[in-house]
Formats: C-alpha cells, structure tokens, sequence
C-alpha cells in the first residue's frame, strides 16, 4: 500500500499524468520481423469509466477520507451528474487526489495535466482538497 510507504508531507513535486477519460481502448501494435506491420497486437490500456461498484466503493473511500471539503464536493458533483462516466472518472481521480494531497508539502507543486472535457471538474475538486487560495494555472 501506497500509504506505508511514502510519508505525509516528503514530497516536493509531483507530474500526474492520469489516463484521459477518452472512452478508448489503446492498443500495442507489433511489426513482423521484417519490420513490416503485423496484425498482432495486445491491449495496452482501457480508458473506460463506468459507475460500477468500484466506483461507489472509491466514492465511499472519498467520503470517508476525512477531508469533509472533498466529500462535501464530490456528493455535489454526484447531485448534479448522476452516476455515470464522467462521476465515476471524477471519483477514481479525487481517490488519488487525496493521497496526493497527503504525500506533498505544503511547499510541494503539483503538475496535473487533464482532459479539457474534465479539467473544469478536476479543478473543482482540487479546489476542495487542496483549498481554493493555492495557484491555478493552465
């Protein structure tokens, strides 16, 4: 587990690069030995969101983080969006939000680039785990 591992306030920079919420799946492709394309390939990453029990199980997990802001916001966006793919996209990001909130200092900068189709929900909720006074930019 993550939480083990990495203490609360040691880390100083973070990147997040989290998959995109595209509604795709991407595949690796395979070329044949003389470089030529083959039709092998394998799937490399499945980049679905859907409100399953998983979903509402990391919705609990927000709930019960302790950070009542995130909550608050996420029910709020669960109210207004209902259960579906955006939501369930938005709660698996605001489950490692948090955690990331928790390993940084206070001093640390996050970098999230997103999916413009979610970035104004992700900002949202970074508002509500990070509080609103932090630096925003684009």
């Amino acid at each position: 587990m993550l939480r083990e591992s990495i203490a609360d306030g040691s880390v100083d920079l973070v990147y997040l690069d989290p998959p995109f919420n595209s509604n795709a799946s991407y595949n690796v492709l395979f070329r044949g030995p003389s470089g030529n394309e083959s039709a092998a390939q394998i799937e490399a990453f499945d980049d679905t969101w859907h409100w399953t029990d998983a979903a509402e199980e990391a919705f609990g997990e927000v709930l019960r983080s302790g950070n009542g802001a995130a909550a608050e916001m996420l029910r709020a966006m669960r109210s207004f969006l209902g259960e579906n793919d955006m939501m369930a996209y938005l709660t698996m990001m605001a489950v490692r939000l948090l955690e990331l909130h928790r390993v940084l200092k206070p001093t640390g900068s996050l970098y999230l680039h997103c999916d413009p189709t979610a970035s104004h929900y992700l900002k949202i909720l970074l508002d509500a785990i990070f509080g609103a006074k932090h630096k925003i930019s684009s």
